[in-house]
């Protein structure tokens, strides 16, 4: 492996599409081993707009403009960040040789819950939950009545718990269904319909696909979600061996069907030794943002080592935590107060994501703490977010 210079001719040279905040920390660790980064993504100053060498703002749905920039850039490494892109571009310019992280085929399937649904359980033959899809309002409602109440109705594409719903009592049903289609992403209209699982917990499993030393795995990462979105998540999460050995094996089967090398977010509901694979990313994942603080090796800097096939060890150093703050209303130009008490205690860190407007429930932020046990990590990281507080300018 051999690194050029940024902003040179033997640049060695990634493009991300999406520039969110978990692109921004991929950006951060590229930097530090000398990768030139050219952010895109649909709104400008996004967060790893701020820390690229470049950026571009287009119409990430829109495959011209994406072809556009990547014949002008000709990046050695694509690397999709977000759900709203038009995959069907990533798969030509990947066979227009183009090096598509971690796949042109993992990217396609995973931005659409139809497509990694029917891998997982139709092809690969995984546990999951019952499942529908529906277009139409009447193909939803009968596919409520097969499943039966309570179900989970979310966009085929979607990120970050947008449209995602509980549904319990018949009066519920329709609302759910229109909200599913406002918060849909991307070009998928169609909505999946799942059985409720009555899990004890639900993980994320982040599983590393690399060159020479086969398929990584980091402790398992628990996680509390508010109304489909991750509020907080902590490492390692407490679970039996035997259905740790089930959801790395099911991580294992999804991403070696996916292929490419990088990590994958792999998400889990867990009831005893009973595992359900339910979703899986390919990339870093929100929940793992706890690995800031708990491991030696972040999963940002793990992705980027996979991409570069550079060694990677991971370890466990400390039980960690993070835990969001949020935005409460629509504003341009935040500020935030609140940062002294936040950071009083040792073995605290807030990351903030430098978003340039707020809208209700939008992500701004997020603490990241170490403790003794995991208990504790999550009780500091709970007290330095809320410690923070967003400004909202008019």
């Amino acid at each position: 492996m051999r690194v050029g210079t940024p902003l040179s001719h033997n640049a060695t040279k990634v493009l991300l599409l999406g520039s969110g905040e978990l692109g921004k920390e991929f950006v951060i660790e590229a930097m530090r081993l000398g990768i030139e980064v050219v952010a895109v993504d649909s709104y400008q100053f996004a967060p790893a707009q701020q820390v690229a060498h470049r950026y571009y703002v287009i119409d990430m749905r829109d495959g011209n403009q994406i072809r556009n920039i990547v014949y002008r850039e000709k990046p050695d490494f694509i690397v999709p960040e977000i759900e709203a892109i038009d995959t069907d571009m990533l798969l030509e310019l990947e066979k227009e040789g183009f090096n598509v992280v971690p796949s042109g085929k993992a990217v396609k399937l995973t931005m659409d819950r139809i497509g990694i649904r029917r891998l997982a359980a139709e092809e690969l033959g995984l546990k999951t939950s019952g499942y529908r899809f529906a277009e139409t309002l009447d193909e939803y409602k009968k596919a409520v009545e097969e499943l039966g109440l309570p179900v989970v109705v979310k966009p085929v594409m979607s990120s970050s718990g947008k449209g995602q719903s509980v549904v319990k009592r018949p009066d519920e049903i329709e609302k759910a269904f229109y909200y599913a289609k406002e918060n849909a992403r991307g070009k998928g209209n169609a909505l999946i319909i799942e059985e409720f699982i009555d899990f004890d917990f639900e993980i994320t499993l982040l599983t590393v696909r690399t060159k020479n030393q086969g398929t990584l795995f980091c402790p398992p990462i628990g996680h509390r979600q508010v109304e489909g979105d991750y509020h907080e998540s902590w490492q390692p999460q407490e679970m039996s061996e035997t259905a740790l050995k089930k959801a790395q094996e099911m991580a294992k089967a999804v991403t070696d069907a996916l292929g490419g090398y990088g990590i994958f977010g792999c998400e889990f509901f867990i009831k005893g030794d009973t595992v359900w694979f339910s979703e899986v990313s390919p990339r870093p994942h929100d929940t793992g943002m706890v690995t800031m603080a708990s491991q030696n090796i972040s999963e940002f800097e793990i992705h980027l080592r996979a991409i570069l096939g550079l060694p990677i060890h991971i370890e466990l150093i400390s039980p960690g935590a993070s835990y969001c703050f949020h935005a409460q209303t629509h504003s341009v130009a935040p500020e935030y107060e609140g940062l002294e008490k936040a950071l009083k205690e040792p073995n605290v860190w807030v990351r903030i994501f430098g978003k340039p407007t707020t809208r209700p429930r939008r992500r701004m932020g997020v603490a990241v703490a170490r403790g003794k046990t995991v208990e504790e990590a999550r009780e500091k990281a709970k007290r330095a977010a809320e410690a923070v507080r967003v400004i909202e300018n008019g």
